[in-house]
């Protein structure tokens, strides 16, 4: 008997690098992928202005195109940086060996135990003296190599360590960084204790799943800074960008200073919560300064984009319905002083929101707005 062939197509497996680190407020890589299909080739740059954790820019890359993104949160430049400019895992398995083997536990016991109540029931004193080492020894911002390993610490330093052993910290949230009066309380109240975790073994068997996935061919240009400032970054560049897809901060919805505290700590923040030292942009809470905002980002597309460019947006926001989302956007794009036209848009609701899961029954954004806008 003859075997047939097998027709069935093959799905292909999630690149790794897409779930370096969780994060809250994303979209996912096939929503990217629809588009980038849809309305470039590969001679075309894809930008995202508010890249969050890189997953526009990454899928880009991986489809053949070159990339540009931007963001001026530093957890958020600091994981598109990791994932679109990965350095070899060789040299990365080097530089943990190094710096383990320079760790000398004593030299950062003060510093341990100067830091606030949260940070000595998050971790155990083992585990909390190799983050601070890390946290003083890597050079994220300069080298490809350390940025990586930063991301990796990123994604591991708080998560559902009740079930998983892949995380750092005592029970907490993987997308957010709970407050830590609230963390306080909520481990005393479960009787919650920190797991002994060694630091550096923990990193590389994170290194070692993530690199089971082949480096891209291709490399993004990655800017922390505030999209205001791209006309400024791009001046130069030869190649148009022709395509934006990005996903623009939702009115009054989530506060990057405050939800990703911890991360930011970690990447030389305050030990602590802020509001606004960051961006001023961070969380909107009034619909005109918002749509001033949203005005400021159509100005610099205008400025930066070449004729025929397709913008896609996916935005949403608390207390808005989609009528005034979409009349929003497309009112606001006169300040762009380009004439821009409207292609298409869809609403979807959500149907399991993120927050539910820290913050039952709390009124969030319950829909979402894609719209495909032409710029001439």
């Amino acid at each position: 008997m003859a075997v047939q062939p097998n027709t069935q197509t093959q799905v292909p497996s999630r690149h790794r690098f897409h779930g370096l680190c969780p994060f809250f407020a994303m979209f996912p890589e096939t929503f990217v992928e629809k588009w980038i299909s849809r309305v470039t080739s590969e001679a075309d740059t894809v930008l995202d202005p508010f890249c969050g954790r890189g997953t526009a820019p990454f899928q880009a890359i991986l489809m053949g195109r070159d990339s540009v993104a931007c963001d001026i949160n530093p957890v958020a430049y600091c994981i598109t940086r990791a994932k679109t400019n990965p350095p070899s895992q060789s040299a990365v398995r080097r530089r943990l060996t190094l710096l383990e083997k320079g760790f000398d536990a004593a030299a950062w016991e003060s510093c341990r135990r100067r830091l606030p109540r949260f940070f000595h029931l998050a971790y155990t004193p083992g585990t909390l003296r190799q983050i601070l080492c890390l946290r003083s020894q890597l050079h994220w911002r300069s080298s490809d190599t350390d940025c990586m390993i930063a991301a990796l610490c990123l994604g591991a330093l708080h998560g559902e360590s009740q079930k998983s052993a892949s995380y750092l910290s005592n029970q907490m949230p993987r997308t957010i960084s709970t407050k830590p009066a609230y963390s306080i309380r909520f481990w005393q109240k479960h009787g919650y204790k920190a797991p002994e975790r060694d630091v550096f073994d923990l990193l590389r068997r994170r290194l070692d799943y993530r690199y089971e996935s082949p480096l891209p061919a291709k490399r993004a240009d990655v800017h922390l800074d505030d999209m205001r400032n791209l006309p400024h970054h791009l001046r130069k560049r030869q190649t148009p960008i022709r395509c934006v897809i990005t996903s623009p901060p939702y009115l009054d919805v989530t506060s990057f200073e405050e939800d990703q505290w911890l991360r930011l700590w970690f990447l030389g923040s305050e030990s602590r919560p802020t509001y606004g030292r960051i961006s001023r942009d961070d969380r909107h809470e009034r619909r005109e300064a918002y749509w001033g905002f949203i005005m400021d980002m159509w100005r610099m597309l205008g400025q930066i984009l070449a004729p025929a460019s397709d913008i896609i947006l996916r935005i949403g926001g608390k207390g808005f319905n989609p009528d005034e989302i979409v009349t929003g956007l497309y009112g606001t794009t006169l300040i762009a002083r380009r004439h821009v036209e409207l292609i298409d848009q869809e609403v979807s609701f959500i149907q399991r929101r993120q927050t539910d899961s820290f913050r039952p029954g709390s009124r969030g954004c319950r829909f979402e707005v894609d719209c495909h806008f032409k710029m001439r």
